[in-house]
């Protein structure tokens, strides 16, 4: 389990984004790979800083987290345990907030020198799905475009029987130093070889397949798990599953979003579902029980008499699981007093029957009713 993020970065629960930005920046600076080359120590506290940072300094994340720990943030990123998230990962997370690395370093960016493997760019996916398939959690098989190895050269990106050859630029090296002199001193500039774009090597004699790529484009079937209590706005990520890298780089990860379908009988409200039940005036008049449905099969419920158009009966555990798999909501039923629009002949009479000794119990539409109604109204938006 880590460790809470509020401790990883040093700071109270109440504090500001600013003040998060700020511990975050320092911690980064403190345990950067760049100033702490092979510390093995310091790249994971630069790693969870990156983790802590990632979910804090989102306002929605950070709500999930203060509500639910670890497991409210789950499939929202590398979240609850970040599976996958490695140093580049960590490093690209500082670099969207504080730009290159060149200005806090005087380097180019990249940790160690040396020549320079690209990973492949990340792919994203929409996933759509129903209630009941959100409710139990579930599997899916995935067909995914993407950038694969090229088959013909195994991803080298050079004809068979050749292969790639030390850059003359760099000799190697996949980075050209700059020494400038100045009043001020001596200064170096390193750079990204411009040749060989830090790889170090060149293809001289391309694979015809993928003329030098080192990578195809192909359909793979990819299989995600689905946790139970996912809604639309959640994503999941596969670290490494994305495109490949050109010339035997590694893979970018693959992001799953997912989006909820609309239900034919139920609506949604974070952990609550809410169904409509129309009911007869004479049922809501003298009150019955009734069979109702629910995502996993169908429960009785009983209508009280009297009940008014509007009201919302509640069935507990019956709605949708929590992210945190920490029980369900529940079922939120809200009763419709059906008027007939094409009553019979014998209706008719009957209602007219019923309109002559009803008078006096119908409350007067004066300032008392309406007072009366807009309690109602308020004590049930209190209830739900």
């Amino acid at each position: 389990m880590p460790r809470d993020y509020y401790e990883v970065l040093g700071v109270d629960r109440s504090a500001s984004t600013d003040q998060l930005k700020k511990a975050y920046r320092k911690l980064a600076l403190e345990n950067h790979p760049d100033r702490n080359p092979e510390d093995k120590a310091a790249e994971e506290r630069f790693k969870e800083a990156a983790q802590a940072y990632e979910i804090l300094g989102d306002d929605e994340k950070r709500s999930r987290y203060d509500q639910f720990g670890h497991a409210g943030v789950e499939g929202m990123g590398h979240a609850a345990g970040f599976d996958g998230f490695d140093v580049q990962d960590a490093l690209r997370r500082f670099m969207d907030d504080f730009g290159g690395l060149g200005d806090l370093f005087g380097g180019g960016g990249r940790r160690g020198g040396g020549p320079r493997i690209q990973k492949g760019a990340d792919l994203q996916v929409k996933l759509s799905l129903g209630l009941e398939e959100i409710a139990t959690g579930v599997t899916k098989k995935l067909k995914v475009r993407r950038l694969d190895l090229c088959t013909e050269c195994s991803g080298s990106g050079a004809r068979d029987g050749s292969e790639a050859a030390a850059c003359s630029t760099c000799n190697g090296q996949g980075e050209v130093r700059q020494v400038q002199r100045s009043v001020f001193g001596q200064f170096v500039n390193i750079g990204v070889c411009p040749s060989c774009r830090g790889e170090g090597r060149v293809v001289t004699d391309p694979c015809p397949r993928c003329n030098g790529e080192g990578r195809s484009r192909g359909e793979s079937s990819i299989s995600v798990k689905i946790p139970r209590g996912v809604s639309s706005g959640n994503f999941i990520p596969l670290s490494g599953q994305g495109n490949a890298g050109p010339r035997g780089g590694p893979r970018g990860d693959l992001i799953i979003f997912i989006q909820e379908e609309e239900h034919e009988k139920f609506e949604r409200r974070a952990e609550h579902l809410v169904l409509d039940l129309p009911v007869s005036f004479t049922q809501a008049a003298l009150g019955d029980h009734v069979e109702i449905p629910t995502l996993e099969s169908s429960v009785r419920l009983t209508i009280p008499a009297g009940i008014q158009s509007g009201k919302m009966l509640r069935l507990r555990g019956k709605g949708m699981p929590r992210l945190d798999d920490y029980g369900r909501g529940d079922l939120l039923v809200r009763v419709t007093v059906w008027t007939p629009q094409n009553p019979s002949r014998e209706q008719k009479e009957i209602l007219k029957q019923l309109g002559e000794c009803e008078g006096a119990d119908l409350p007067s539409a004066g300032r008392g009713f309406f007072d009366r109604v807009r309690g109602a109204f308020r004590s049930e938006s209190g209830r739900s």
